[in-house]
């Protein structure tokens, strides 16, 4: 028990307890993980949690500033990279890999699925049009209405910045639907589902209502106190591409988001 303990393997409602002196309280949910498990775990990067993990997907939380996949500058330290490394239990050779269902902006914190198989993969993504995605956002000021839907078409022909831009040949709709979840001060918490999947959609679509996401500063946010994005992807919900059971994820608004409310 000593050895469970040192290593991480004993949790309480889900927290990790390392001394033997802790104190169970009636209702607590007391789990022991294997070696291998809390082993594996630790390859992951400070602040990426495995959520859900089958035979065939794993579902993450991913941190604010980590790519969801390797760009020109950055091949190694994604999002990708790490999940790969953690089905290969640190074997290189091993012939276990992950597969890319979506992504999320590198300043983007929250819920992400990648799949096990190429088959989990093609399944997932065939129906990721009517998968529920919700986001959390923190923006300065407040659409005028409670709720709404957010439409526009956006040029994404810059790789550097979306922009909103009349319809033609190089553009593409873009609709949202939002709930605004309480006002404080200057500031609102916003619900997010997106209907479309546009490169930094969200973003742009609140910069044009005037109500910038905070931190955005290359979508003109003005402040930026908690030193990050205030983007995050709460919820995910989607049929198992093999049990067809409906599996529903919810992540928490990250604690330097909810400290603005």
């Amino acid at each position: 028990m000593r050895q469970w303990l040192k290593h991480g393997s004993i949790a309480v409602n889900g927290e990790p307890v390392t001394h033997a002196t802790h104190t169970l309280q009636a209702g607590d949910v007391v789990s022991i993980r294997v070696k291998s498990d809390v082993c594996a775990e630790g390859r992951l990067p400070p602040g990426m949690t495995v959520v859900f993990e089958d035979f065939s997907l794993l579902v993450v939380d991913k941190p604010e500033d980590l790519l969801s996949v390797a760009s020109a500058k950055e091949r190694d330290r994604t999002a990708y990279a790490f999940l790969t490394d953690y089905v290969r239990g640190g074997t290189p050779g091993s012939s276990e890999r992950v597969w890319i269902v979506h992504r999320l902006d590198r300043e983007t914190s929250g819920l992400m699925v990648f799949a096990k198989t190429e088959r989990a993969k093609r399944t997932l993504q065939a129906q990721w049009d009517t998968t529920d995605k919700r986001y959390l956002a923190v923006v300065e000021g407040c659409p005028p209405a409670d709720r709404g839907v957010l439409s526009s078409q956006l040029d994404e022909s810059n790789p550097f910045k979306v922009r909103s831009a009349p319809a033609s040949e190089r553009t593409r709709r873009a609709v949202t639907r939002y709930r605004v979840v309480t006002r404080v001060a200057e500031r609102a918490l916003i619900e997010l589902t997106p209907e479309t999947g546009r490169r930094n959609q969200l973003r742009v679509q609140l910069a044009d209502a005037n109500c910038p996401i905070i931190g955005d500063h290359k979508y003109d946010a003005r402040t930026d106190p908690a030193r990050r994005l205030a983007l995050h992807a709460s919820v995910l919900q989607f049929t198992h591409p093999f049990s067809g059971e409906l599996l529903r994820f919810e992540s928490p608004l990250p604690p330097a988001l909810a400290r603005l409310l």
